[in-house]
This record gives C-alpha cells, structure tokens and sequence, in this order.
C-alpha cells in the first residue's frame, strides 16, 4: 500500500528563498503515514511476542513423541517385603570392637544376670540384630537394543570410526515404597510393612552388558557425540541423558500411564563381534541388597535387573542384525535345554530380577 502525499507552496515563499508550506492535503498525508508506521510497529511486535510465546510452549520441545504399542518395553517395579529386614545377623565387628560389654561378673552364678534373661544382655543382642530399612523400586521401560558406526574421539585427538551398541530407555517413578512400620512407639514391634511414596526420587544407574559365550563383562560408557545422534535416530524430543547426568534429574512420582518419565541412553564400545547370547544388568532401580553376614568380608550383592537379549547374525553387517528381546523358544528339549544353559536358567525367562 502506498500513500502519494501532494505538496503545495506558495508561488511567492518560493521565489523569496522561504522554506516550503505544507498544504492541509499534506499534513494529513504525512499523519496518515505515522499512523500507519505506529500500527505496523504494534502488530509487528504483537507477532514477535506471539512467535516467540508458541515457540516456548511448543509441546515437541518438552514432551516425549509418542511410540506405537509394542516398541517400547515396560517392566514394572517389584519390591518385595522381605527386602525390607536382614537378620538375625551378628555384630561382630561390635563384639570385638568393644570387649566390655561382655557379662562378667564373680556375683552372678553361671555368668547370669538376676532378674533379667541372659539374651537381653549387650553381648547376646549383639549377637541377634535385625536391620530394617526402606524399599523402593523404578519403573523400567527400554527400546529394542541397537547399534550404529560413530566416529568417536582418541586420547590423542583423532577421530576413530567405532562401532556402538545402545538402549535408550524411560525411567518413571510410581511410589509404593515399602517399609517396616510400628504401631506403638513404646513397643517398637515391626508386625506389618507399609507403603509410603514421596514426591520424586533419584536414579543412580549402572548398566553392565554380560556376554554369556565369552563371559566378558561391559560397563556402559559416557559418550557425548553419541547422545544426539542416537536421539535423531530413535526420535526422543525429550532430553536424553547419559548415566551420570541422569542423577541430578528429579524423577516425579506419577500414576498416568503417559507420563514422560525421564530418558537416558547407555552405550558401550568394544564388544565383541561375535556376540549372540548376552544379558544387561540395570542397577540403581532399587535399593534392595542382600549381605552374608556383617563386616568388610561379608559378601554383599545389590539387586539388579536382568534383561536377556539374543543376536542371531555373525561378524559380517552387525548394524543390519536384529537384536531381539528375550530367550528364544525352541520345539526340540535339546534344543531349549541348550538355550537356557547359556543364559543360566532353568525356564524361559525373558528378565529376571537377581542380587549381584
């Protein structure tokens, strides 16, 4: 649109060398000019506020694309009651510790206290201690286990072209902590577990890839050029942690089963080509450990969850082999006998939750 403002002077102020003299066609010429430069300016802006308000609340920058049924993989969280208590143990690292607290006495006979039992003595419940203490268990969700060549960084600043095996995974939090609870505080007697939630927790992960055929063991490595490429590849909107990063996230506690959750990716680098039958172990699902006996050489395992894997294909075109979930089923016993011997179970079992 274009505005032709007419301009009039006079004859004489021109001739007399004077500055020119808008005529009233001018002037309001020249108004309807700013007026409409003011708009412009108004809407402009109006339209910038407004780009840059959609732009904040786009929903693809903060929430997760959703997936087809099938391709993501749930395990829901398993917290068992009797993980809540451990014992009766022996303190020995007390008992040796602290000598004194051993009845001894030349006034007692048979080394027995008088109006109390010999049990309730320090050295005697030292000897039966039961520890308690707090469950809780995430919700572990996966896509199908895959691998893709990098160029991945040398110590000495070189590029070298490695292949990487990756999961992406989902983790969520839907409370149903358990503890041990007492009715009476004057009686501490733990006669039932309760289930108590909070509103986030963290995870602290660890994903070790075991290769039944070699027994080699692969811990999950940090690689930042890894993470976006994978998150293009996988479409994962949402951010996309590594297993450190991971643990300064809040994860909220949720009942919707489209809740988001927090993503993360585990990577590992080296395998071996050859590699058919393996498992993943997730830890820092849950806090849940068991322990033989108390002190520095006591064995001590943390639970973790196993997800078994099975890669039928050779050396030759790994990322075009299909990584599929679970142990395969077979029709002949050999057949299936020799499948769960390498896995080390008895029944098929696609994961499991063990202490290691």
């Amino acid at each position: 649109m274009s505005i032709i403002a007419i301009r009039t002077r006079s004859l004489d102020a021109s001739s007399a060398g004077l500055p020119p003299r808008w005529g009233w066609t001018g002037v309001m010429a020249r108004w309807s000019q700013k007026s409409i430069v003011a708009v412009a300016m108004c809407v402009s802006a109006s339209t910038i506020c407004g780009s840059a308000h959609a732009q904040e609340a786009a929903p693809s920058a903060k929430v997760q694309t959703e997936f087809a049924p099938g391709v993501v993989t749930a395990i829901p969280p398993a917290p068992d009651p009797k993980e809540t208590f451990d014992g009766p143990l022996t303190l020995k690292s007390i008992i040796n510790s602290h000598p004194e607290i051993a009845w001894q006495s030349d006034n007692h006979p048979n080394g027995e206290p008088h109006f109390e039992p010999r049990s309730r003595t320090l050295e005697e419940m030292a000897k039966q201690v039961i520890l308690r203490r707090e469950i809780f268990c995430f919700e572990f969700s996966f896509k199908p286990l895959r691998q893709m060549y990098l160029d991945l960084p040398r110590p000495d600043g070189r590029l070298q072209r490695k292949l990487v095996h990756y999961m992406v995974y989902r983790v969520r939090y839907r409370g149903g902590d358990l503890r041990p609870a007492v009715d009476d505080p004057d009686n501490p007697i733990y006669q039932r577990i309760e289930s108590v939630s909070y509103s986030s927790r963290r995870f602290f992960p660890m994903l070790v890839l075991r290769d039944h055929e070699s027994d080699r063991s692969y811990v999950d490595q940090i690689l930042p050029v890894a993470r976006d490429r994978i998150a293009i590849r996988e479409q994962i909107t949402a951010p996309l942690h590594n297993s450190v990063d991971i643990s300064t996230v809040k994860i909220p506690r949720t009942s919707d089963e489209s809740a988001p959750g927090v993503w993360g990716v585990a990577t590992w680098v080296d395998v071996e080509p050859g590699l058919d039958f393996f498992s993943i172990d997730v830890f820092g699902l849950t806090n849940a450990f068991e322990q033989d006996g108390e002190g520095e050489d006591a064995p001590y395992r943390r639970k973790a969850l196993t997800l078994n894997f099975y890669r039928p294909g050779d050396r030759m075109n790994q990322t075009e082999d299909r990584v599929r979930f679970g142990v395969p089923a077979y029709s002949d016993p050999e057949e299936q006998k020799y499948m769960l011997d390498q896995y080390g179970l008895e029944q098929r079992l696609d994961y499991t939750w063990t202490f290691r």
